[in-house]
């Protein structure tokens, strides 16, 4: 159980600094690859929320708190 919380505490930092990364490395025109670099982020956002999710539950679940 500590080990899926340390995976999702690393996989949180990795989407934090890689949104970071992107937004030093942006400028005002995007283009084609920018928008594409946008599109992989918001994903790995979302899929980095959902891994959250699923490790909340899994720990309710072991509380024996069902949802």
């Amino acid at each position: 159980m500590m080990k899926f919380m340390r995976l999702t505490e690393i996989v949180s930092a990795a989407l934090v600094v890689s949104a970071l990364l992107s937004a030093l490395a942006g400028c005002q025109n995007e283009g084609p690859a920018q928008q594409a670099g946008k599109a992989v982020d918001n994903a790995a956002d979302k899929a980095g929320q959902q891994i959250e999710k699923a490790g909340n539950n899994i720990q309710d679940a072991a509380k024996g708190n069902k949802q």
